[in-house]
């Protein structure tokens, strides 16, 4: 298990399901780019599973050759159609500033294309000291490495095996599209239920540690 003894507290939050619940702008994203496209795109589908990169979701609707133009498409529409909608996950304001009351540093790794995973925490009002964006999974180490994270939160697979391969402590909550068996069972050290037990966590691991 990965701890925080040889690392300044740096905890890195994930942004959809994480911090936020981006469901109903993300919907309303994909059925104006179906409106646009004349491509039919199932959103209601297309939000519970939230976590991979656009693209991924973008090839169940597109042929290969259109998604990076779709892709773009999409990002410059969101702004428009996705940031309004969004609301803050219960405790995400409250887990930032834990992590920041106690000294430390709280960024965000996200798949999210970082213009738009921006505008979102600015919109929510949810402070984090970096934003780090475009990368998922495994990739997401490259900035948590970085930045010297020593535990990283999120709500996917994905986010457990980017926690894993920085070397960080894997805190996952089950507000995404992974239940708790299966972050277990992807190597999450920790398993909340929301980011509203993410402060009591801290406090706790913090004394343990000390």
């Amino acid at each position: 298990m990965a701890c925080m003894t040889s690392r300044a507290l740096t905890v890195g939050f994930d942004l959809d399901m994480t911090l936020i619940d981006s469901r109903p702008g993300i919907r309303a994203a994909y059925l104006a780019l179906s409106a646009r496209t004349g491509t039919y795109i199932d959103a209601d589908l297309a939000v519970t599973r939230l976590g991979p990169p656009l693209e991924v979701e973008l090839a169940h609707w597109f042929p290969e050759d259109l998604i990076p133009e779709m892709a773009d498409l999409y990002r410059e529409m969101y702004p428009t159609h996705a940031i309004s909608g969004t609301l803050a996950m219960p405790g995400a304001r409250d887990a930032v500033h834990a992590v920041q009351a106690a000294g430390g540093r709280a960024i965000v790794v996200t798949a999210k294309y970082e213009p738009n995973a921006k505008l979102h925490l600015t919109h929510l009002g949810i402070d984090a000291d970096e934003v780090i964006g475009d990368l998922w999974a495994e990739r997401k180490a490259e900035a948590l490495s970085e930045h010297g994270a020593s535990v990283y939160v999120g709500d996917h697979t994905g986010d457990v095996r980017g926690a894993r391969t920085a070397d960080a402590l894997s805190v996952a909550v089950t507000t995404g599209p992974c239940d708790a068996e299966e972050l277990r069972a992807a190597g999450a050290d920790v398993v909340l239920g929301d980011l509203t037990e993410f402060p009591a966590w801290l406090a706790d691991h913090s004394r343990t540690l000390a």
